[in-house]
């Protein structure tokens, strides 16, 4: 099984991240009445991998972390579910400080599906086109922070909408805009 990582990218499915993040959301509670017992780590791992797997397709980072909510609020260890809704909030943070890179990078390592998928007929391994995605990426960065209602990008992550040229969005040059008369 795989995910998708925020940078697009595909990765094998590790339920040994979700230990030790549901761990380390554990281990920063003094209170030993909050805390979950191993065997409660394990039923959460369990139960958020079986969700993955029955979706029958990819799960996205932000959807696994939902998931993996639910199933400490299932455990009715709130404290445990505070400490980790915080750590999510601060990498969230952290993210936005700069948001652009772990995406470039992976446009330069030929290794961002997300980018792959939105124009296959160009090639990523030729430099040109790899200077074309990374102007595409600092624009998508700009459209996601500054452009455009956070609950449309949220809805574009979620797969619920497609934004088709935020890679153009910010430079006011849309790509496949389509005259409004040739639509009705």
């Amino acid at each position: 099984m795989k995910i998708i990582k925020r940078n697009g990218a595909e990765m094998v499915f590790d339920a040994e991240k979700i230990r030790v993040a549901v761990t380390k959301a554990n281990n920063s509670t003094d209170d030993t009445n909050a805390k979950l017992t191993e065997q409660q780590i394990d039923t959460i791992v369990t139960s958020v991998t079986k969700k993955c797997e029955s979706l029958g397709r990819s799960p996205g980072v932000e959807e696994i972390q939902d998931m993996v909510e639910e199933a400490i609020m299932n455990q009715g260890k709130f404290t445990i579910l505070k400490n980790y809704m915080i750590y999510r909030y601060e990498r969230q943070l952290a993210r936005r400080v700069n948001s652009t890179d772990e995406q470039i990078l992976s446009l330069i390592d030929c290794n961002n599906e997300e980018v792959k998928q939105e124009n296959s007929n160009k090639n990523p391994v030729v430099n040109s086109v790899q200077r074309d995605y990374m102007a595409g990426e600092v624009s998508k960065d700009l459209t996601k922070r500054l452009l455009i209602p956070e609950k449309i990008w949220k809805a574009h992550e979620e797969g619920l909408i497609h934004f088709h040229d935020a890679d153009y969005f910010a430079q006011r040059m849309h790509n496949c805009d389509l005259d409004r008369k040739s639509v009705v």
